[in-house]
C-alpha cells in the first residue's frame, strides 16, 4: 500500500522566513538565501547555514533528517577546523527553506541537493555529514559526485531495512494515514517528540528552536511527507531509489566515520550492522548515552569530527582492524602451555567442594569443544559472549573459542542487565555461551546470535531459552570433527569490558600477541612456573591459569561482591589445589581480615604455604598489607599497577612501599621490564597537552608503552584516538608523576582533578593525608563549583559513625583536623557513613558521585 501525501489544504504557506534572532548558538550572519531551479524548471529558495570560511582544506556538506533542520549542525558550523567550510542546508519544505506545493520523493530530494551544490559551485574535496533521512539523500548525492567526495560522517541513519524487520514501531505508527496527518501535520507532536528522546532532556530554548520552523500545519506539511516517503512497501515510489543507493554504497570507498547513539528507538543495532557491512572501512564511535539526536546528546562529536578530519589531512587511513595477512603471521602460542601438559594428571582447575579437572582432561576438552564450535559455524573472528560463572566449564569454553579462532567477550556482572546488554550488543556477539541463568539474561538483554547452554537443562527449558545445543553435546560432536587450524598471533582473542567505574563500560580489544606478551610479563615479574598454583579471588584472572601453565581455583564467594570473600573460604581454596599464589582486590582482602578470627589450625596451615599475594584493582593501603602478614605469614606482598587496557605496568612490594614513604599520591613502584612510563604534563588549566616526559616531579597524565598494551577500544573511535594520540603509547586517564628513583606515583584521575582559581589540585594526596587521621576511616577530596574556580570539599567517613543524618557538616573539631591535614585550602568538610565505590573491585571511590552529592548538600538539599 502506498502512503498518500499530505492533503493540499495544508500547503498554502510557501513563504520562506528567516530564523528568528536569539536562538541559542545560531548567529544571524550564518544564514544565506539561495535560489535554485529544480529539475522541473521551478525556482525554490533554500535556507543554508554557511560558516563563510575559505574551503582551503575542503567543505563539510551537512544534511539533516526529519523533523529537524540545519540547526542540528550549529556546533559543527561554529567549531569546524580552520580551512573547512561548512554548508548546512534546510531541505526544501523544511526548516526555513521554501515550502512546497507537493511532496518530494527520495529521488527528487537527491536531485534537489545536487542542484543546490551546483548553484553553490561546490568543489572538492567534500565530506558529507548526515543524520536520519539525510543519510540516504546525501549518499545519493555522493554516488552522483564521487569525484568531489573525500569522506563520509554518518550519524544514526539507514539505507535498508534489515531482513525480517518490519521497521521501527514508532515510524510505522506515525506512518498510519490518520495518525500521520494528526501527529505530523495538524499538530506538532512528531516535531516535539524528536527532541523529547534525549536524556538528560535538552534545554527548553533548544527544543523550541528545533520546533520554530514548524509553527503551523502548513509549515509542517513536509514533515508528514518525509514520513510518508519511507519506503517500507516493495511498490513504494522511493523503494527502487533507496535500494539502488543501498546496492551502490560499497562503491563509495572513502574514509567513513559512524557516530552512533545506541539508545535510539528508531535506528537500532541491526541498522548499524547493515551500514558496517556495506561500508567495511568505516570507523565507529558509539556514544553510549546518546539517543536519536546524537549531535545534541553528544556535543563532543565536534572534537571527534575535527580529529578525524586531521587524519584525512595527514593521509591517515586508520585501519578499523589493524590486522595483517593471516597467512604470513605466526601461530598463536597462547595455548602452548596447556598442550605442553598433555597427559599430566595434575590439577589444572579446581572447583572448591566439587570437581578437579586435570591438565590432560582440560586439553582434550578444549579440542573437542573447539571442533564442535567449528561445526556449529564459529569461524575466525567470530565473537562469543561467555555468560558462565568462574568454573572449569568457563575456562574450557574460553580456550576452545580461541582454538577455533574466535574472540571471547567478557563483561562484568556488576554492570547489571542494562549495562551488560549495552556492552554485549555493542560488541556484535554472534554466539552466546551461558548457563540457564546466563541464557535467560541473554534473552532479557535481547542479544543476537546462537545459544549454547552450559550444564544440565531439561529439553523444554532449553527450548524456552533458545538454546541450539548443550555444551556437552557440542563436545561429543567435536570428537568426530576436524580440529580447527587455530589462530595467528595477529588475530583478535578478547574483548574485555572495563568496570564502568568512570563512565559507560568500554570494550578493550586484545590480539593473541598482546595476550601472550601479558602472560609472559606476569610469569617473569612474579617468577611463576609449573609448580605454582593460583587462587584467583578476582574471577577473570582465573582464565590466565592454562596460558600461564599453572593450576587455578576460584574461592567460594560472590564474584560480583569481592567483600564476600572470607578467610576460611580463601584457606579452603588454597587447600583445594595446593595454592601458593593469591590474587585478590583490596575489598576482598578486607573481607579476609574481618573474618580471620574464625580460622582453624588447618586453615592457617594452608595459608602458611602461600608464597605470593598480588592485590590490584585500586590503591592498596600499606596498613592493609601489613595486617595481612598475620594471615599470610610467608607471603611476599605485592601490588601491581595497571588497568584493563594494560596489566601489569608497574609493581611494588610492601617493603618498597615502606621505603618510598609518604608522598603526593600512591607509590605504585617502578615500570616492569619492557614497559615504559611517561607523563604528559598538565597545563595551568589542568589539560594534559604538553609533550611526554619522564622527568621527575612533572605531574600529568600517565602514559604507558609496552608489547602487552591493548590493541584498541572497540567501537569507540574517538576514545581510542585520544588515548593513542602519541604513537605507540596509551594514555591511561590517571594523573601522577615519576620520582627521582623512577617510581610512579598516582595522584588521581583526570576527570577528578579540582580546578581552582589558583591551580589544579589532585585528590589522592589530600585523601591520604586526611585518612592518616585517627578519627577518619576513609576520605574523598572533590571539587565543588564551576570549573576553573572550584573549591575543595573533603567528604570523610568517621571511624565512629555520625549520629546525625548523612550530609551533615563535620563537627568543628573534626573539620579543623581535616583542614590542618589536607595540605590545601578546604572550603567544606562533610561526613557520610560510606563512600560509593565501583562494582568490580568495590575499592575505587566514585568521586564524581561524591562531588555531585556534596554540591547538593552545600546547596541546602538533603542529598
Amino acid at each position: 500500500m502506498t502512503v498518500r501525501p499530505t492533503p493540499a489544504p495544508h500547503r498554502h504557506d510557501s513563504a520562506a522566513p528567516s530564523p528568528p534572532a536569539g536562538m541559542p548558538g545560531l548567529p544571524a550572519h550564518w544564514s544565506r538565501r539561495v535560489p535554485v531551479v529544480d529539475a522541473a524548471g521551478v525556482q525554490h529558495t533554500w535556507h543554508v547555514l554557511d560558516n563563510g570560511q575559505p574551503a582551503t582544506r575542503g567543505t563539510l556538506l551537512c544534511v539533516h533528517g526529519n523533523p529537524t533542520w540545519s540547526y542540528l549542525w550549529r556546533r559543527l558550523v561554529a567549531g569546524a577546523p580552520p580551512g573547512w567550510r561548512v554548508l548546512a542546508p534546510d531541505q526544501l519544505g523544511m526548516g526555513w527553506s521554501e515550502r512546497l506545493d507537493s511532496p518530494r520523493t527520495l529521488a527528487q530530494r537527491v536531485s534537489d541537493l545536487d542542484r543546490l551544490t551546483t548553484e553553490l559551485r561546490l568543489e572538492g574535496p567534500v565530506v558529507v555529514v548526515a543524520h536520519d533521512w539525510g543519510g540516504p539523500i546525501s549518499l545519493g548525492w555522493a554516488l552522483r559526485n564521487p569525484d568531489l567526495l573525500r569522506g563520509l560522517v554518518l550519524f544514526n541513519t539507514a539505507v535498508s531495512q534489515p531482513p525480517g524487520s518490519a521497521g521501527p514501531a514508532l515510524i510505522r505508527l506515525a506512518r498510519m494515514r490518520g495518525v500521520r496527518d494528526l501527529a505530523c501535520v495538524r499538530s506538532p507532536t512528531f516535531v516535539r517528540s524528536a527532541t523529547a528522546l534525549s536524556r538528560p532532556p535538552l534545554a527548553r530554548a533548544v527544543r523550541d528552536a528545533f520546533a520554530a520552523p514548524y509553527s503551523t500545519a502548513a509549515r509542517r506539511a513536509a514533515v508528514g511527507d518525509f514520513v510518508a516517503d519511507i519506503p517500507f512497501e516493495t511498490d513504494h515510489p522511493s523503494r527502487s531509489t533507496l535500494d539502488g543507493i543501498a546496492h551502490d554504497l560499497p562503491k563509495l570507498d572513502v574514509p567513513t566515520l559512524l557516530l552512533w547513539g545506541p539508545r535510539d528507538p528508531v535506528f537500532g543495532q541491526d541498522h548499524l550492522d547493515d551500514l558496517r557491512a556495506r561500508i567495511p572501512q568505516a570507523q565507529l564511535h558509539r556514544y553510549e548515552r546518546a539517543s536519536h539526536l546524537v549531535p545534541e546528546d553528544a556535543p563532543e562529536y565536534v572534537d571527534a569530527v575535527g580529529a578525524w578530519l586531521a587524519d584525512l589531512d595527514d593521509g591517515a587511513r586508520r585501519d578499523a582492524t589493524g590486522s595483517s595477512d593471516p597467512a604470513q603471521a605466526p601461530r598463536s602460542a597462547v595455548l602452548d602451555r596447556l598442550y605442553d601438559r598433555a597427559g599430566d594428571p595434575g590439577p589444572a582447575i579446581a572447583d572448591v567442594g566439587r570437581t578437579t579437572v586435570s591438565w590432560d582432561l582440560l586439553g582434550r576438552r578444549v579440542d573437542e569443544l573447539a571442533a564442535g564450535l567449528a561445526l556449529l559455524g564459529v569461524r575466525p573472528g567470530a565473537r562469543v559472549a561467555l555468560l558462565v560463572p568462574p568454573s572449569a566449564e568457563l575456562t574450557a569454553a574460553a580456550y576452545a573459542v580461541w582454538r577455533a579462532g574466535g574472540t571471547v567477550v567478557v563483561v562484568d556482572r556488576g554492570l547489571g542487565l542494562r549495562g551488560m546488554g549495552r556492552a554485549l550488543r555493542s560488541a556484535g556477539v554472534e554466539l552466546v555461551l551461558g548457563t540457564a541463568a546466563g541464557l535467560a539474561a541473554a534473552r532479557a538483554m535481547r542479544l543476537p546470535g546462537q545459544r549454547v547452554v552450559v550444564g544440565p537443562v531439561a529439553p523444554a527449558a532449553r527450548a524456552m531459552l533458545g538454546a541450539d545445543v548443550a555444551l556437552a553435546d557440542l563436545a561429543r560432536r567435536g570428537r568426530a570433527g576436524p580440529l580447527p587450524a587455530g589462530p595467528s598471533v595477529d588475530d583478535e582473542c578478547a574483548v574485555l569490558f572495563t568496570s564502568g567505574a568512570t563512565g559507560p563500560a568500554k570494550g578493550v580489544v586484545y590480539r593473541h600477541h598482546q595476550l601472550q606478551a601479558q602472560v609472559d610479563l606476569l610469569r617473569a615479574a612474579y617468577r611463576l612456573g609449573r609448580e605454582d598454583r593460583i587462587v584467583a579471588a578476582f574471577a577473570p584472572f582465573s582464565l590466565y591459569g592454562p596460558a600461564l601453565g599453572i593450576g587455578s581455583v576460584v574461592p567460594d564467594m560472590d564474584v560480583t561482591a569481592p567483600g564476600t570473600l572470607t578467610a576460611a573460604a580463601l584457606a579452603d581454596a588454597v587447600a583445594a589445589i595446593g595454592g601458593n599464589v593469591v590474587f585478590a582486590s583490596p575489598a576482598a582482602l578486607r573481607g579476609v581480615l574481618a573474618t580471620a578470627g574464625g580460622l582453624t589450625a588447618r586453615h592457617r596451615a594452608a595459608l602458611g604455604g602461600v608464597r605470593l599475594l598480588i592485590s590490584a584493582g585500586a590503591p592498596v593501603p600499606s596498613r592493609l598489607l601489613r595486617s595481612l602478614r598475620e594471615v599470610l605469614p610467608a607471603a611476599e606482598l605485592h601490588t601491581p599497577y595497571g588497568m584493563t587496557e594494560a596489566l601489569p605496568v608497574t609493581d611494588i612490594s610492601l617493603p618498597g612501599i615502606e621505603a618510598a614513604g609518604d608522598g603526593d599520591g600512591v607509590c605504585v613502584g617502578r615500570p616492569l621490564p619492557g614497559v615504559d612510563v611517561a607523563v604528559s604534563p598538565l597545563t595551568p588549566a589542568g589539560e594534559p597537552d604538553l609533550p611526554l616526559t619522564a622527568q621527575p616531579a612533572a605531574t600529568g597524565e600517565v602514559c604507558v608503552r609496552g608489547p602487552h598494551i591493548k590493541d584498541r577500544y572497540d567501537a569507540l573511535w574517538a576514545t581510542e584516538r585520544a588515548s593513542a594520540r602519541d604513537a605507540g603509547w596509551h594514555r591511561t586517564g590517571d594523573v601522577g608523576h615519576l620520582d627521582a628513583e623512577g617510581r610512579v606515583w598516582i595522584e588521581g584521575r583526570l576527570q577528578h582533578l579540582v580546578r581552582t582559581a589558583t591551580g589544579v589540585v589532585t585528590p589522592v594526596g589530600v585523601e591520604q593525608r586526611v585518612e592518616a587521621l585517627e578519627a577518619v576511616a576513609a576520605a574523598a577530596a572533590v571539587g565543588v563549583g564551576p570549573r576553573g574556580s572550584q573549591q575543595v570539599a573533603v567528604v570523610v567517613v568517621p571511624r565512629v559513625p555520625p549520629t546525625r543524618r548523612d550530609g551533615a557538616l563535620a563537627p568543628a573539631a573534626l573539620a579543623d583536623e581535616v583542614r590542618s591535614a589536607a595540605g590545601v585550602p578546604v572550603a567544606a568538610v562533610l561526613v557520610r557513613r560510606d563512600l560509593p565505590v565501583d562494582l568490580r573491585h568495590a575499592s575505587k571511590v566514585d568521586r564524581a558521585a561524591v562531588a555531585s552529592w556534596a554540591e547538593r548538600i552545600l546547596a541546602g538539599s538533603r542529598g
